[in-house]
């Protein structure tokens, strides 16, 4: 967990590159290229891997999937041959080829699986899935008990994220010194960067204001926007929810701390950045694609300020499973 963004970047290069090169024949249609063997155990029924792992279907923009976005490996738990489904050649095939320390590239092909399965194949993907992984660490079971394998699972899972806690104020320095921002900083942690100052009143408690947002993580991934063109440059565009102006009673509607004092610091037009400690944002709990202790970056415009009673208690802002809004 304390790799550098860079580090990350690199394995990730070097492991694409692999991807184009040599791959081997396997059963059910299976394709692997094996980038490392580290010469350690490989894994079998019952184990576990945790993995790091990127998915991508044979079309443009195909990226289907990345643990490298959240900063947390995968488990994968390596299933019996004899569980109904399954197929020399599938999913589950292709980790026995790994044991700790390796890497390897694995192409499954959907035609099999589709023949195999009796199911059809997915939309994501013509003919092949991509599979880019490499092994953090292998839980072998043994003579274990599930209690005890899991136990494992969860002690290692803790001191993943305790590298998270401890990386943060780190992430969030190199993400500004690499931006060459110059923020402004809040008693309570919030940073910010006003680039465009706007008009008339600041937002206060009780004002409805309309915003337009893009979130992302430290490393530039985004998790969600309001706006329709940054989504589909993103690959992130879902067209069953309105791209349109946010809007939100300021210290009323469930928001993460860091937008109801964020948004206080603005008034209509002005066009800023905030950078959110995990501490005003998900914590240490995290949410959807956004891993725990993670500070994000939110790019803003305030479209409009609708001033609003202001005699009505507050209500708490607790942190929210969906961006910084309630769904």
């Amino acid at each position: 967990m304390k790799k550098s963004i860079l580090f990350l970047s690199a394995a990730v290069a070097v492991l694409a590159t692999a991807a184009c090169q040599n791959f081997k024949k396997g059963d059910g249609g299976l394709e692997y290229n094996i980038v490392k063997d580290a010469g350690a155990e490989k894994a079998k029924a019952g184990d576990l891997l945790s993995v790091d792992m990127i998915v991508k279907s044979d079309r443009k923009d195909s990226l289907l999937q990345s643990t490298y976005d959240i900063g947390l490996p995968q488990i994968v738990n390596i299933a019996p041959d004899s569980i109904p489904g399954l197929y020399a050649g599938d999913y589950n095939s292709m980790f026995k080829f790994l044991g700790e320390g390796d890497s390897a590239v694995f192409r499954l092909n959907l035609d099999t699986m589709a023949a195999k399965t009796g199911q059809p194949k997915p939309e994501f993907a013509d003919k092949y899935v991509t599979f880019t992984v490499k092994v953090r660490k292998h839980f072998k079971k043994g003579n274990l008990t599930d209690s005890a394998l899991y136990a494992q699972i969860d002690s290692y899972f803790k001191g993943e994220i305790e590298g998270l806690k401890k990386s943060e104020e780190s992430k969030l320095a190199g993400y500004i010194a690499d931006k060459k921002l110059e923020p402004k900083k809040t008693a309570s942690g919030l940073q910010y960067v006003i680039a465009e100052e706007g008009k008339g009143n600041k937002v206060v408690v009780g004002d409805t204001a309309v915003v337009n947002y893009t979130g992302r993580l430290v490393n530039g991934s985004i998790f969600d926007t309001n706006n329709a063109e940054t989504a589909k440059k993103e690959n992130k565009f879902n067209p069953m929810r309105p791209y349109e102006p946010l809007r939100f009673r300021v210290g009323h509607d469930p928001v993460i701390q860091g937008w109801t004092e964020g948004f206080q610091l603005l008034s209509k037009g002005s066009k800023a950045t905030l950078l959110v400690p995990s501490s005003l944002g998900y914590g240490e709990r995290g949410g959807g694609t956004i891993p725990p202790y993670a500070p994000l970056v939110f790019e803003i415009e305030v479209v409009d300020v609708i001033p609003g009673p202001k005699t009505e208690a507050p209500a708490p802002g607790p942190i929210v499973d969906s961006v910084a809004t309630k769904k």
